[in-house]
């Protein structure tokens, strides 16, 4: 038995990141007495964030109404032109705003980074008194004799790849809260350990995502055009029976972010989503824009597409989910930082109630209620079956049954069908026999790159000697069922080049990089046999995002 030190807390926030800091600052605004801690598994705030980002300020006018004027970066750049293309391979034409939804429309929203949003979010949370923890990460769920939710355990530091003490070695803490709130982003690995314990997809679709592919470029000052947004559809995922769009944002000190979202949900195992975003920098109308310019920073981020069909019950004993956890991306719009904060508003908002009233440790099914009669579910609401139309009849049928059907919701209040299903984005993958392999062009070092070289540009460190973090539950599975079968898909789609099939001289081995892993989380999400299992790091390690 490890003795381990305790802390106890009123409230204990897994997730430095939007929804995990605004639940932080509402409960400090709510009841300024609360002791309250975050934990964060990247070594500062905003080092494991990751997004496009343009961002509707509709929940942070709501948590801190001053904001702009209080120095926060994201006021830097208003949105002040928006273009929604579809490409074909060589050229492309604009979709018409006036056909597409007035909540498409990009008027009001800010482009910049949204680490460097958490950043600021963190230091107005850290003039509340709320204790931040960067560098440590929630690695185990505490629970009490009943089954509820009591806290979390910290990951121990200065383990061997063996799981040996090194002479270094110290004890994760124990952090015991009257409730724990669960902010870890798409497909934090507690939180599917509670949805499975507590049965909360029960009622709900599952969850499924896309891979999101972000760099960063600095480009000559005569192409950018700071609060221009670009949408992309159509090619190259056109090609592949598969769909994705990508976006290029003009953001401050002549820096635009672009990057490719590729839907997970694809059949062919050869799709590599990280070829496919540099085939797409090298359409014509993209590579205009970056000629002459210079890559500084790259990263990958799943995300959830699932819609309001598959959010969760959202309380269980002890504690709750928000944010990214939960799953409150508006797909069509790219974007979820703001239903990611007002979901964390309300749960601290419903924790504090809880707590003056004496209450500890029970489940909060006023906060689910709060969440299902927002302005969340409002918005989700009216997009439900955008994603799954496109994924069933492609991209172009698709996307013209989707606008349908959000617009009918938007005017009416009814759709063409009712809240669609999923499957699982696993469960999409086919046999690599039914399909050709990809010939992928060769990058050629200026606008296009290859894999390694991109994942240097995350700043990605995690310390050699420690258990790797990716689990097999079945050794043998790789090479007996995946190679054979679905030509060891985990060799494409990662986007960081953890996954490696070598020859082992009497036959393949997988190997495991795991000191490239970003935190993407695409292979607990697409691994076709669903072998792989992501769990925290030693506590820092892994990307470290400047300006994402």
């Amino acid at each position: 038995m490890i003795e381990r030190e305790e802390m106890p807390y009123d409230v204990v926030v897994v997730g430095g990141g939007p929804a995990g800091l605004a639940t932080a600052i509402r409960l400090k605004q709510v009841d300024p007495e609360l002791q309250v801690c975050v934990l964060e598994k990247g070594s500062e705030i905003g080092a494991h964030i990751l997004s496009g980002a343009t961002i509707d300020p509709k929940a942070l006018d709501e948590l801190l109404p001053t904001w702009r004027e209080d120095g926060c970066p994201l006021a830097e750049t208003p949105v002040t032109d928006n273009w929604h293309w579809h490409l074909t391979k060589k050229g492309k034409f604009s979709l018409p705003h006036i056909i597409q939804p007035p909540f498409m429309s990009n008027k009001g929203n800010y482009t910049g980074s949204l680490g460097n949003l958490c950043r600021w979010l963190a230091e107005q949370a850290e003039a509340l008194e709320i204790e931040i923890f960067p560098g440590f990460p929630a690695a185990e769920i505490l629970y009490d004799d009943a089954g509820a939710v009591i806290g979390v355990q910290t990951g121990d530091m200065g383990v061997d790849r063996e799981g040996n003490p090194k002479g270094d070695y110290q004890p994760g803490m124990n952090l015991l809260g009257k409730y724990t709130v669960f902010c870890e982003g798409a497909r934090g690995h507690l939180t599917k350990r509670l949805k499975a314990k507590y049965d909360l997809e029960a009622n709900s679709q599952p969850q499924i995502y896309g891979i999101g592919i972000k760099e960063l470029w600095d480009i000559p000052a005569d192409r950018h055009v700071p609060g221009r947004v670009i949408h992309t559809q159509g090619w190259p995922m056109s090609e592949n029976d598969a769909w994705g769009g990508g976006f290029l944002y003009h953001q401050a000190n002549n820096q635009v972010a672009l990057g490719f979202v590729t839907a997970l949900d694809y059949k062919n195992p050869y799709i590599y989503p990280f070829e496919e975003f540099q085939r797409w920098k090298q359409h014509p109308e993209i590579r205009a824009i970056l000629e002459g310019g210079k890559r500084v920073a790259y990263g990958a981020r799943a995300i959830n597409e699932g819609g309001w069909q598959s959010v969760p019950s959202l309380a269980f004993p002890g504690g709750v989910l928000a944010g990214c956890s939960a799953g409150f991306v508006n797909v069509p719009r790219i974007k979820g930082t703001h239903t990611a904060m007002k979901s964390g508003m309300l749960a601290a908002e419903s924790i504090a109630a809880a707590i003056k009233a004496g209450r500890e440790q029970d489940t909060l099914q006023d906060y689910d209620d709060a969440v299902r009669s927002s302005w969340i579910a409002k918005e989700l609401k009216l997009v439900q079956n955008a994603e799954p139309m496109v994924a069933k009849w492609g991209g172009e049928l698709g996307t013209i049954l989707a606008g349908a059907d959000m617009w009918l919701r938007t005017l009416f209040g009814f759709g063409l069908a009712k809240p669609m299903k999923h499957h699982t984005d696993a469960s999409e993958t086919q046999r690599a026999d039914l399909y050709k392999p990809i010939a992928y062009p060769k990058p050629d070092g200026v606008i296009s790159f290859d894999r390694l070289t991109s994942v240097s540009y995350s700043f990605t460190n995690h310390e050699e000697d420690q258990p790797v973090h990716l689990k097999l539950k079945d050794p043998s599975i790789p090479t007996a069922v995946n190679l054979p079968v679905y030509a060891g898909p985990e060799a494409r789609y990662c986007p960081a080049g953890v996954y490696e099939f070598l020859d082992a001289g009497d036959g393949p081995k997988l190997q495991i990089n795991a000191q490239n892993c970003v935190h993407c989380k695409t292979c607990d999400i697409k691994d076709p046999t669903q072998n792989i299992e992501w769990v925290t790091p030693e506590g820092g390690g892994g990307p470290n995002y400047p300006n994402m």
